[in-house]
């Protein structure tokens, strides 16, 4: 059962991550032995689930993100993924359930537009109840209706679950940043992660980050939640 109106987990040791998975599959030295799914899930709540693409399938082992409301889903990214022996929308079904899913709306948005955050944009043809936001900077305006692209931000509404979307190019000219009031989750998409983050308007860019930070100043953030972990070889350490 999915409820919309469930609480969030909260930090129970100070300084302790709300995200209570402390390991994540990440591939392995032989991907050739690996046995691994293609997928690794988390549920943070009964409506908040972060799904990880394997490292051994795809060198970017993307995150994807799915909020479920009352009445919508919001799935942020489709992954790497692609083809017929795999299939994310089934992964998302598979875990919440086919009559949540068939019984809901589901968006589906994307962080930016590089191809390993769209790559399962096909996995959700022929669902009458999915709306999904092509990744390009026209679309997302036109969906969500900004006035001031980039200055301006968007609320939208799952069901007793609202969200705060937020322009914040830079890194790719389409990217968005959504907070969800309920996790107090700031998912970033490649705008902010733990590794190398490759910007292509710097001036952009930087005003993005002013106005992520603005915003945190006045908004409770539980988590920064990018969609890739770039670990050294060395156990527990990352890329600067």
């Amino acid at each position: 059962k999915v409820d919309a109106k469930i609480k969030p987990q909260s930090v129970g040791v100070e300084g302790k991550s709300v995200i209570a998975k402390q390991q994540w599959i990440h591939g392995s030295p032989d991907c050739d032995s690996n046995q691994d799914p293609a997928v690794d899930v988390y549920q943070h709540d009964l409506n908040s689930y972060i799904i990880r693409q394997n490292k051994c399938l795809t060198f970017e082992a993307p995150f994807i993100y799915v909020l479920v409301g009352k009445h919508t889903i919001l799935v942020l990214d489709t992954g790497a993924l692609e083809g017929a022996d795999f299939s994310i929308y089934k992964v998302i079904e598979n875990t919440l359930g086919k009559n949540i899913l068939d019984n809901r709306k589901i968006l589906v948005a994307h962080s930016h537009g590089h191809s390993d955050h769209h790559q399962g944009d096909a996995h959700f043809d022929g669902h009458s109840n999915v709306t999904l936001i092509q990744p390009s900077e026209e679309s997302v305006v036109e969906h969500f209706g900004f006035d001031n692209w980039p200055g301006d931000q968007k609320a939208i509404d799952l069901g007793n679950r609202r969200l705060t979307v937020m322009p914040t190019p830079g890194h790719q000219a389409q990217a968005i940043t959504i907070y969800d009031q309920q996790t107090k989750w700031l998912m970033t998409g490649d705008t902010l992660f733990p590794g190398y983050i490759y910007v292509k308007n710097w001036d952009a860019f930087r005003e993005s980050i002013d106005r992520l930070a603005t915003f945190a100043g006045k908004h409770e953030v539980t988590a920064i939640l990018g969609t890739h972990i770039e670990a050294k070889n060395t156990r527990g350490s990352f890329y600067p």
